[in-house]
C-alpha cells in the first residue's frame, strides 16, 4: 500500500511528511519532467508503507505542469492506496475545493485538519466530528509543527474509506459554502503582530522597504556563513589535510605526465594550487566542496528560513509585474537570489519554473548578469579601494544587462509566461526540525547533482589544456581582448582561468605585471561576470538545458559580454 499526501501549496504538507517519515526521504523528478516530489517510508501497524508527498495543487482540473503531475500521480495510485488530504483549517473554504474533488474519485481518504492551533488564535471554531459526518471520511485535527494529533492521524489511516458524499460539479462551491456554514463559526479577534507584518509585506509602499531590509540582512548572513565556512573549514581541510595526501600521490605518479595532470593537475611552484591545478582530485573536489558548498549551504539555510516564514511568496507576488516583462513570473526571483550566492544552485532552482521557455530565459540571464558571491567578494575587495562609484558602475551595468536581455528574450523567445497563481500563507514561526531536514535534503541534492558534473567539466578543461586547444584559443582571441575590450594581452589567461574560478581570475588581473587601470579593472570585472559561466555552472547548464540550448545560451553570453565590454571601453574615461 502507498499513501499519497495531497493538498494545496503552503498547507504544511512537507512538515506532515517529515513527521510521518522521520529522516528517510528521497527527492525525485517525475518521469520526463523537472517537477519534483518526495517519497519516504513510515510504519503502519506492523508493516512499512511508502508515503509520497505529491506536488501541491488547488484542483484536480490542472492549470499548470505541477498540478498536471499531481493528477497523474493520483491516477496511478487508485487501487488499494490511501490519500491523506492535508487541509488548512484556517482557510477551510478554499481547501475543501480539492477535498470534494478527491472524494468524488472514491479513493480511501483521511482529511488532516492542519494548523488547528491557529484556529484558536484567529477566533475560528470547527466541529471536526460534524465535518467527518458530512464528508463520510475521517477528519483529524493536527498541528504538524508541534506534532499534536499526528499519532491520532496515523491511527485513523486504517479507517480511510471512499466517501459516499455526492454533489454535482456545478454545485461544488455552493456545497462548500453550505458545509462551512454547518461546521465553522468565527468570533471577533484582534490582529496579531505577525498578521500586521504580513499585510505590510505585500503592500508596495511598505513591502518594498521591508524586502530591501530583509534581502540586505539575508546576504550579510549568507556572506558571513559562507566565508566563515570557507576560511575556517573548507580551505584548512583541503590545504592542511588533503594537500599533503595529494602531494604524496603526486610523487608516486612522478610529479608530472598526462595521467598525473588529469588526476592531480599541474603543480604550481612545486605545490598544489586548488584554484589552478585543474586535477580531478584537487580542483575537481575543491571547487564544489571547498569553495561552492559553503555558499550553497548558507543560501539554503536562509532561503529555507524565508520560505518557512512565508516571505518568499510575498516577494514573488511583489516582483511578478517586473518578471513578466522579462518573460518570467514572480517565482523566478528564487533562482536569481540563489545565483547571487552561487550560480549552480541558481540554475538548479530554475526547475521551479513551469515552462522550458522560462527555464531557458532564467538560466541564461542568471549566468550572464547575476555574479556569484565569490566573484562579488573579489570585485568589492579590489575595485572598492578606488571608490563606491566604480562598484556602482559594475553593478549598475549588470542590472541594466539583466533587464535589457530579459526584455529582448520576452520579445524573441517563443512561448508564453504563465500567470502567477499563488496563495500567500500567513507568517509562521518555522519548525526547526522540518527546516533542518529541508536543508539537508537540498544539500544532498546539490552534491548528487553538481559534483559529478563539476568533475566532468574539470576533466574537459584539463584535456583542452593538455592538447593545447585553450592556448590556441587564447592566441586567436588576444586581438579582440586588446582592441575591443581595451585590456592587455596577458588578460586572456585570466579570462580562460575564469572558466574554472572567476574570483581567481579577478585576482590574476591585479597580480603579476598587468598593472590594470581602474577603467580596465571595471571592464574586466563586468566581462568576467558575463562572458561565460564557470565550469560548475557550465556543466549544470548542459544538464538542465541540454546541449543545443546551452550552445544558444553560450553564444548569447559571449556576444553580450563583447558588446557591453566594448561600450564600456568607449564610454568610460581614462
Amino acid at each position: 500500500m502507498k499513501i499519497l499526501l495531497m493538498g494545496n501549496p503552503n498547507v504544511g504538507k512537507s512538515v506532515v511528511f517529515n513527521r510521518l517519515t522521520g529522516a528517510n526521504a528521497i527527492v525525485s523528478n517525475y518521469a520526463g519532467t523537472t517537477v519534483e516530489f518526495t517519497k519516504g517510508g513510515m510504519k503502519l501497524g506492523d508493516k512499512r508503507v511508502e508515503l509520497i508527498d505529491v506536488p501541491g495543487t488547488y484542483t484536480l482540473e490542472p492549470t499548470c505542469k505541477a498540478e498536471e503531475i499531481a493528477v497523474e500521480m493520483l491516477d496511478e495510485h487508485t487501487d488499494g492506496d490511501v490519500v491523506i488530504n492535508v487541509v488548512e483549517s484556517t482557510n477551510l473554504e478554499r481547501s475543501l475545493n480539492l477535498t470534494l474533488q478527491l472524494l468524488k474519485r472514491k479513493i480511501p481518504t483521511v482529511v488532516a485538519l492542519n494548523f488547528w492551533d491557529e484556529t484558536k488564535h484567529k477566533g475560528i471554531s470547527i466541529d471536526n466530528k460534524k465535518l467527518e459526518e458530512i464528508l463520510g471520511v475521517p477528519c483529524v485535527p493536527i498541528c504538524a509543527v508541534t506534532g499534536e494529533g499526528i499519532n491520532h492521524l496515523v491511527e485513523r489511516i486504517k479507517d480511510a474509506r471512499p466517501s459516499a458524499y455526492e454533489y454535482g460539479d456545478k454545485e461544488r462551491w455552493q456545497q462548500i459554502g453550505s458545509i462551512v456554514d454547518k461546521v465553522q463559526t468565527i468570533t471577533h479577534r484582534h490582529h496579531t503582530w505577525l498578521e500586521r507584518l504580513g499585510n505590510a509585506s505585500v503592500r508596495p509602499i511598505t513591502g518594498i522597504p521591508i524586502a530591501v531590509v530583509v534581502m540586505f540582512l539575508a546576504f550579510k548572513i549568507i556572506r558571513f556563513i559562507g566565508e566563515g565556512l570557507i576560511g575556517y573549514v573548507g580551505e584548512p581541510v583541503f590545504e592542511k589535510l588533503w594537500a599533503p595526501i595529494m602531494m604524496k600521490l603526486s610523487a608516486v605518479m612522478g610529479s608530472g605526465g598526462f595521467f598525473h595532470d588529469l588526476v592531480i593537475g599541474q603543480l604550481i611552484d612545486g605545490e598544489i594550487d586548488f584554484g589552478q591545478s585543474f586535477g580531478l582530485l584537487t580542483t575537481g573536489l575543491f571547487v564544489p566542496i571547498g569553495a561552492v558548498l559553503p555558499y550553497v549551504f548558507a543560501f539554503y539555510v536562509v532561503l529555507s528560513l524565508l520560505e518557512d516564514l512565508g516571505f518568499i511568496p510575498r516577494l514573488a507576488v511583489m516582483v511578478d509585474t517586473l518578471m513578466h516583462r522579462l518573460g518570467l513570473h514572480g517565482f523566478a526571483i528564487v533562482p536569481m537570489l540563489l545565483g547571487l550566492g552561487c550560480n549552480v544552485p541558481g540554475v538548479l532552482a530554475t526547475r521551479v519554473l513551469e515552462t522550458r521557455r522560462e527555464r531557458f530565459i532564467s538560466a541564461t540571464i542568471l549566468s550572464i548578469a547575476v555574479p556569484c558571491a565569490a566573484l562579488q567578494a573579489m570585485v568589492v575587495g579590489l575595485v572598492g579601494e578606488y571608490g563606491a562609484r566604480y562598484l556602482a558602475i559594475i553593478y549598475g551595468t549588470l542590472l541594466a544587462v539583466w533587464v535589457i536581455l530579459g526584455v529582448i528574450f520576452n520579445k524573441t523567445v517563443k512561448g508564453t509566461s504563465p500567470e502567477i497563481f499563488l496563495e500567500i500563507p500567513p507568517y509562521r514561526i518555522p519548525y526547526m526540525r522540518s527546516l533542518l531536514k529541508k536543508i539537508w535534503i537540498r544539500i544532498k541534492w546539490f552534491l548528487k547533482e553538481a559534483v559529478p558534473f563539476v568533475l566532468l567539466g574539470v576533466l574537459i578543461v584539463n584535456l583542452l589544456y593538455t592538447f593545447g586547444i585553450i592556448q590556441f584559443a587564447g592566441k586567436i582571441t588576444a586581438p579582440v581582448v586588446t582592441h575591443v575590450l581595451g585590456l592587455p594581452a596577458e588578460a586572456v589567461g585570466a579570462l580562460i582561468v575564469g572558466f574554472l574560478r572567476k574570483d581567481v581570475a579577478v585576482g590574476m588581473l591585479v597580480g603579476g605585471k598587468m598593472h590594470l587601470t581602474i577603467k580596465q579593472l571595471v571592464i574586466a570585472s563586468v566581462v568576467l561576470a558575463m562572458y561565460f559561466p564557470c565550469v560548475a555552472t557550465f556543466t549544470t547548464l548542459v544538464k538542465e538545458l541540454g546541449v543545443v540550448d546551452m550552445l544558444k545560451s553560450a553564444a548569447i553570453m559571449i556576444i553580450s559580454s563583447l558588446v557591453v565590454g566594448g561600450l564600456l571601453n568607449l564610454i568610460l574615461p581614462g
